[in-house]
């Protein structure tokens, strides 16, 4: 089926490819210049950090509905093993098999295609069985350091209801988070996205899945619109990341168009997103501190070929 004409427009529009080069395989991780980490260092307050992964466990976010997208399987491989001989230092080792999307993480520029390309126009199937990712592989986004952006647009819709309510601050299942939000929740933090910056997009789903109701979290899920692309394309922005399954609304605002801000983040602009961030630590940080913005560490694990890996980010205020 051919991708609509709404779709393909947009594609223009926020389209990367040889800006960087030719050979590029970063995308937007480019605009993290070294520049911009200074600045992001030299706003480092209090030293506050806030750790934004989920923890990696079976019976995680994964509900079934991605075939062969486990939830992680650890299991002890030594336990206590002497391993020179009695009465010398044991040690205890363990193993895991999980999907590299299962738990807090990135997608890599290879996660998904579209028209049977990549990012910067490589074809699709580069992505072997065997090989994995020939080209833009998740290792190739190295030291993820920059100047990260809270914008809450949960908070924001809870101010704009004049609820205290905690079940209110999650936006509504099937809301489609829009540039007019991003802008409401920029207003709120008063500071303005620039190039280079990692922009955290919270929603408050991931409270479903903390309170305990995992098929609540996965859907329907409020995230980020089609429209919100053009958005990011207009800032710079390096990688984009929230608190939800799909990471876009789901299910879908264009009747049989699946994943298309997927397709026009990592396939037209390049540029990582990540899903099942834990947020709600670092709003309140936030607010308390009433600033909302800071150090921001993520590298992905750097799996060789990798469509996608695990990653524990850190905020430090």
């Amino acid at each position: 089926m051919t991708l609509p004409a709404e779709f393909q427009k947009l594609a223009e529009r926020v389209n990367n490819w040889g800006r960087w080069g030719p050979d590029d395989e970063r995308g937007t991780l480019n605009l993290i210049t070294d520049a911009v980490v200074r600045d992001a260092a030299a706003g480092v307050r209090t030293g506050r950090r806030v750790p934004l992964a989920l923890p990696l466990r079976h019976d995680g976010v994964q509900t079934g509905m991605i075939p062969g997208r486990v939830n992680p399987l650890r299991t002890m491989v030594a336990l206590n093993l002497e391993l020179f001989g009695p009465g010398t230092v044991a040690t205890s080792d363990d193993a895991v098999t999980m999907g590299l999307q299962a738990g807090t993480h990135w997608d890599g520029l290879t996660h998904v295609s579209h028209s049977g390309r990549l990012y910067n126009g490589r074809p699709a199937d580069t992505v072997t069985a065997h090989g994995g990712a020939a080209f833009s592989g998740i290792e190739k986004a190295t030291h993820v350091v920059s100047r990260g952006v809270l914008l809450d647009v949960a908070r924001v819709h809870q101010l704009r209801n004049g609820t205290a309510d905690e079940d209110t601050e999650a936006l509504p299942g099937g809301h489609a988070v829009t540039p007019e939000d991003l802008e409401a929740a920029e207003e709120l933090a008063g500071t303005r996205v620039r190039a280079g910056d990692i922009v955290l997009v919270r929603t408050g789903q991931v409270r479903h899945y903390l309170g305990g109701d995992r098929e609540r979290y996965a859907h329907p899920s409020p995230g980020l619109s089609i429209r919100t692309p053009e958005w990011f394309h207009a800032r710079d922005v390096a990688a984009v990341a929230n608190d939800t399954l799909t990471f876009e609304v789901f299910p879908p605002e264009i009747d049989n168009l699946w994943l298309p801000v997927h397709a026009l983040h990592l396939v037209e602009m390049g540029m990582l997103q990540g899903q099942n961030w834990n947020l709600e630590e670092l709003s309140a940080a936030c607010a308390e501190e009433e600033r909302w913005t800071f150090l921001l560490s993520a590298t992905p694990e750097p799996f060789t070929g990798g469509a996608g890996a695990p990653v524990a980010p850190v905020a430090v205020l």
